[in-house]
């Protein structure tokens, strides 16, 4: 049964780039929420900006904030024709959605939730300046979120080079202004360290709790954010694919990567209570091994 409507599931999900672009590029936000387009929309004019203004200055423009206003939108929807760009930005608006939820529905504090708060306040120095550090990125991940903002250097590694490759040509083939966009290339370059973005940073603190990283896999404790990363880590997916089966029309692809994680019938039931409280799991879930759910994920095509 979990694996029919998993394959029905992505079939809906397979509609999702080609709809948010065109809601992107339009006014009707009838199929998702107006604050998730708007905020997708946001961030791909905020990452667009960043690379003008790096142009800019490259170029030594007088008012780089001022041409980055002007050339932004034209290059924002170059960037939202890059679907696995676009997949990545929706489920960053989808993961923050979720955050608020649990927030005011369960109090969990969107910066400090209680595993990272004990990581903190752990006897070894270096895993409490990480988790410290992680403190600092989910409260810039946070602002930037309800500002609509996406700093790129927040962006994986490959969605920034895509960032910085759809850059260059957008200048087009002019030999001055492509020397310029090979500055801003190198400059931006040398600013970028993946491992020290947000999304770094989580796997590297679930990396340093070794067999304890299991607490990652309780929202309630590890918050929303490590959740994520210790969901796609131990079904194998991606994140941006964990994201997504968060939401309620992938309900299937949730109780399924929480079982590939290892997680008991039990620890499903809870898990499912802290994000979907009303919905009822199917009989027979404590007889679904992990290997099998996980074929189940890789054999009907998991998303990304």
């Amino acid at each position: 049964m979990l694996k029919e409507e998993l394959a029905f599931a992505d079939q809906a999900l397979a509609s999702n780039a080609p709809i948010l672009r065109h809601l992107l590029r339009n006014d009707d936000s009838s199929i998702f929420s107006d604050e998730i387009v708007a905020r997708v929309r946001g961030m791909f004019h905020d990452i667009a900006r960043q690379l003008v203004i790096a142009l800019a200055e490259a170029a030594g423009h007088a008012d780089p904030q001022g041409w980055a206003h002007r050339a932004a939108d034209e290059l924002a929807q170059v960037l939202a024709g890059n679907e696995a760009f676009l997949f990545h930005l929706h489920t960053l608006a989808l993961e923050w959605q979720l955050t608020e939820r649990l927030q005011g529905r369960l109090a969990l504090d969107p910066v400090l939730p209680p595993l990272l708060q004990a990581r903190i306040a752990a006897q070894d120095a270096q895993a409490s300046a990480l988790a410290m550090n992680l403190l600092a990125a989910n409260a810039r991940f946070g602002q930037a979120q309800r500002r609509m903002q996406m700093p790129l250097a927040e962006l994986p590694g490959d969605l920034f080079h895509i960032a910085l490759v759809t850059m260059r040509a957008f200048v087009g083939d002019d030999a001055g202004a492509d020397g310029y966009a090979l500055i801003a290339e190198r400059t931006l370059r040398g600013k970028f360290d993946e491992t020290r973005g947000r999304l770094g940073l989580m796997r590297r603190v679930l990396d340093g709790m070794g067999g304890d990283a299991v607490q990652g896999l309780a929202a309630e404790q590890a918050g929303v954010a490590l959740f994520l990363t210790a969901l796609a880590l131990g079904s194998g997916q991606s994140r941006e694919a964990a994201i997504v089966a968060t939401t309620e029309s992938q309900l299937p692809r949730l109780a399924l990567s929480l079982c590939a994680s290892g997680l008991k019938a039990d620890a499903i039931s809870a898990q499912f209570l802290a994000i979907h409280p009303d919905v009822t799991l199917p009989e027979g879930l404590s007889a679904l091994h992990p290997d099998t759910a996980a074929a189940i994920l890789a054999g009907v095509g998991s998303h990304r």
